[in-house]
């Protein structure tokens, strides 16, 4: 069974791999990231390819789909599973290593810093005789406006 590879750790990528992934700024490339520039939360592949095509471009499903692993691959995209498993997508504003924490309801995100989870996950993989330890940490609940709503609805 293969590894998984946090999306943050593509950001540990030599330059010479990150200017490699540039040389390759095709047109569906620029259409992808320009939708990913005016985007907050976090969006599937599904919806970047519906909002591209809304905006009159023309990018295939599978292109989208290429060109979002490899922002990822890059650390350009922050990366989750949704409720339903399903990838979501949004333009990566940290440089360095973060986890998230989603709205259920609303799909609202912030970027959260964990140092209490980072320790921990270095005394875990050690206890076992590990290193360089990756990991992934995405926190879900209900976001102040969305649990105000919920409140008043009942």
């Amino acid at each position: 069974m293969a590894a998984q590879r946090p999306a943050h750790e593509g950001r540990e990528r030599s330059a010479d791999a990150r200017s490699s992934q540039e040389h390759r700024n095709t047109r569906q490339r620029r259409t992808v990231v320009e939708a990913l520039d005016t985007l907050e939360d976090f969006h599937s592949a599904q919806d970047f390819h519906r909002i591209v095509a809304d905006r009159g471009g023309r990018v295939s499903l599978a292109t989208v789909y290429r060109i979002l692993q490899s922002l990822e691959d890059t650390g350009d995209v922050d990366v989750v599973q949704g409720d339903d498993g399903q990838a979501l997508y949004r333009k990566c504003s940290a440089d360095d290593h973060h986890h998230h924490l989603l709205c259920r309801r609303c799909g609202a995100a912030e970027d959260i810093e964990a140092d209490v989870v980072e320790r921990w996950a270095e005394q875990v993989g050690a206890a076992s005789g590990y290193t360089q330890i990756a990991h992934t940490i995405e926190l879900t609940g209900l976001c102040a406006q969305c649990t105000r709503e919920v409140a008043g609805s009942s």
